[in-house]
C-alpha cells in the first residue's frame, strides 16, 4: 500500500481503454471506458486486487479517483471526437480535490461534459443516496452522463433507483457470463434490463466474452455490450490506431 500511495501521489497512472458497442452496430465502439492502472517505480502495472478493495474506503481511493478523472479529462480535451467513461466512487463526491478536478476540466472546455460518462458503483451509490442525488443534479446540467456500475451485484434499493436519474445501467458480469447456456442468468438479466428500461435507462451488458452470449443479449434487447469478445482493455488509445474488432 505505501508504494501505491507514493505512485498515486506522483501521478504514476494510466488508463486502459475498453470499447462499449451498440447492439445494432457492433463493428465499432460507441464509446470507451477508461480503467485506471497504477504504475510502480519500475513502470510495472500494480494489480488492482492488491490494493483497490482496501483503498475504496480510504483517502487513497479518493486520490485514485482524482487521478482517473484527470487522465480522462485530458484524453477528452486532446480528442474532441472521443466519448469516455471514467469510474468513481460516490465517496469522492464530497472530496474537494475530486470536485475541483471536475470543475476545472469543465471550466477549460464547457462542452467536455457532453462527452464524459461517470460510472458510479452500485454499492457506493446506495450507501449515500442523498449526496448522489444532489451531485446528479449538478453534473447533468453540464451534459455529463451517469452510469450505475455493477447493477445487481449489491443490494439495490429500488426506491432509490426510482429517485435517481442514471442515464444507463451496467448489468454486472456475474449475470452475463455464459448467459446463452444458463436459464437462471437469462431470467435475472431480463429482470434487470426490464427495470432499467422502465426508468428510461440504457442498458450495458458487462463481461461479454463469447459470440453466443453476444447474440443472445442482442436478441434479448440489450442496448450496449462490453467485454473481451469486443475488445480487451488496452493502454494504447484504440481510437488513434483502431484495432480489429470481433464481429458477431
Amino acid at each position: 500500500m505505501p508504494a501505491v500511495c507514493a505512485a498515486v501521489e506522483k501521478g504514476n497512472g494510466i488508463l486502459a481503454y475498453q470499447p462499449i458497442v451498440q447492439a445494432q452496430r457492433t463493428n465499432r465502439a460507441a464509446y470507451y471506458e477508461g480503467l485506471i492502472r497504477i504504475l510502480d517505480d519500475t513502470g510495472r502495472i500494480v494489480p488492482l486486487r492488491d490494493f483497490m478493495p482496501m483503498a475504496e474506503t480510504t483517502e487513497l481511493g479518493r486520490r485514485i479517483d482524482c487521478l482517473s478523472l484527470s487522465l480522462g479529462l485530458r484524453d477528452l480535451a486532446d480528442d474532441p471526437t472521443l466519448r469516455l467513461a471514467v469510474n468513481m466512487s460516490a465517496r469522492s463526491i464530497g472530496y474537494p480535490d475530486w470536485m475541483r478536478t471536475l470543475r476545472d476540466g469543465l471550466a477549460a472546455d464547457p462542452h467536455i461534459g457532453e462527452r464524459l460518462i461517470l460510472e458510479i458503483t452500485e454499492s457506493s451509490a446506495m450507501g449515500m443516496p442523498d449526496q448522489v442525488q444532489c451531485f446528479m443534479r449538478e453534473v447533468q446540467r453540464h451534459g455529463i452522463s451517469l452510469a450505475l456500475d455493477d447493477f445487481g451485484a449489491g443490494y439495490t434499493s429500488f426506491r432509490y433507483l426510482r429517485d435517481f436519474c442514471f442515464d444507463m445501467i451496467k448489468i454486472d458480469g456475474q449475470f452475463i457470463r455464459g448467459i446463452s447456456d444458463h436459464p437462471d442468468n437469462q431470467v435475472l438479466a431480463r429482470a434487470l434490463m426490464s427495470i432499467a428500461h422502465h426508468f428510461d435507462m440504457f442498458t450495458v451488458a458487462e463481461s461479454v466474452e463469447t459470440a453466443e452470449d453476444a447474440a443472445f443479449l442482442i436478441e434479448m434487447g440489450i442496448d450496449c455490450l462490453q467485454g473481451y469478445y469486443f475488445g480487451a482493455p488496452t493502454i494504447a488509445p484504440p481510437w488513434k490506431d483502431p484495432p480489429s474488432v470481433a464481429r458477431r
